[in-house]
């Protein structure tokens, strides 16, 4: 008897341990989702399909281009870092910014971000030069010296597309600008040009060069929005549909005006942003916003939607270039590439703009 009282003593005791396990292990286990709990969202977001084509060079981007106009001013490196990874998220994969955004401190932060995430050959990376004080200018060696500095800020090799900033710089010839250029395509330190500043005559003469083998100009920046109109004229728009250019648009929210956050003016000492912000604080801005806040509630959707997809439906624009304080900036802003106005919205924006 004394053998299996043993036994039956080590049999009781195996099957203690055996169930306090399974309690520690019923412990750790997640609780089972409620039925109506909602489905998580897995794999890749819907904007990654949607992408346009770039114009003549060969790229494929999302709609919206994300700026770093406000990295390194407005918004900190953590801050800015955030923001690149929602627009991602969201289906985005290009990114502007400038050598003269924040002296420099906006292309060191996007390139810290390409470095940390190691994803540099999915994102089409834009980079605006002339405007440095270190380099000024699209001269041949200032040119060259601004796209190394670029590069090294940028933790990168190449530079997708290269934004040629004649508001900087009204004295170099064009045609040692395009021979500069066609150096540095054929070096594998750019892929296609793009042109800001540059008037209808001047793209004209840079088509002319390119018919004799120099690097041709495939973007157009403008700075245009609802409020903006005249910076996009006739001629510009003639040569930009002749030569079949991607239009990226730059200021597609005025500062931030058109996001509809701010509608009086601030008492005091107005800092630059202040500043912008009152120079369209009168009773047009006030009527084109009233006119966003009218279709925004009809589609359910900010200001800020409304905005882009005002720009969208504008012949020519292909993608505008959009900057964010925020994530949720952001997350306002793609919204407006699913919304399609009908031309009795499209009619009520522009009368309250005009």
């Amino acid at each position: 008897m004394a053998y299996f009282d043993v036994d039956s003593k080590r049999t009781t005791t195996h099957l203690a341990g055996v169930a306090v396990a399974a309690q520690a292990t019923d412990a750790a286990a997640p609780p089972a989702p409620h039925p109506s709990a909602p489905i998580p969202v897995q794999g890749p977001s819907v904007g990654e399909s949607v992408r346009v084509r770039l114009g003549e060079t060969g790229l494929d981007v999302f709609p919206l281009i994300l700026g770093g106009a406000e990295f390194g001013w407005n918004v900190d490196l953590e801050s800015s870092h955030a923001i690149i990874d929602a627009f991602i998220e969201l289906g985005g994969n290009a990114l502007h910014t400038a050598d003269s955004f924040s002296g420099g401190r906006s292309e060191h932060i996007v390139g810290q971000w390409l470095h940390s995430r190691g994803i540099r050959d999915d994102i089409v990376l834009m980079v605006r030069v002339g405007g440095n004080p270190d380099h000024p200018g699209l001269g041949p060696v200032n040119l060259v010296r601004a796209v190394e500095s670029s590069l090294t800020r940028l933790r990168t090799d190449r530079i997708d597309v290269l934004y040629l900033d004649a508001t900087a710089d009204t004295s170099t010839a064009l045609e040692d600008t395009l021979a500069t250029a066609e150096w540095l395509v054929e070096s594998g330190k750019i892929g296609s040009l793009a042109a800001i500043g540059y008037s209808a005559a001047q793209l004209v003469e840079a088509r002319i060069f390119a018919s004799a083998g120099f690097p041709r100009i495939t973007v157009l920046d403008v700075p245009y929005n609802v409020l903006r109109r005249h910076e996009f004229d006739d001629d510009l728009r003639l040569v930009a549909g002749a030569q079949g250019m991607a239009v990226t648009p730059s200021h597609a929210l005025e500062h931030g005006f058109l996001a509809g956050r701010h509608r009086t003016r601030v008492r005091g000492a107005l800092s630059v942003r202040g500043a912008q912000l009152a120079a369209n604080l009168n009773r047009r801005g006030s009527r084109t916003l009233r006119a966003l806040d009218a279709v925004g509630s009809e589609l359910g959707v900010p200001d800020a939607a409304v905005a882009v997809a005002w720009l969208l439906a504008q012949r020519l624009v292909t993608a505008p270039i959009i900057n964010a304080f925020a994530p949720q900036h952001v997350e306002e802003l793609v919204q407006g590439v699913g919304v399609r106005l009908n031309r009795a919205q499209l009619a009520d924006i522009g009368r309250a703009s005009e």
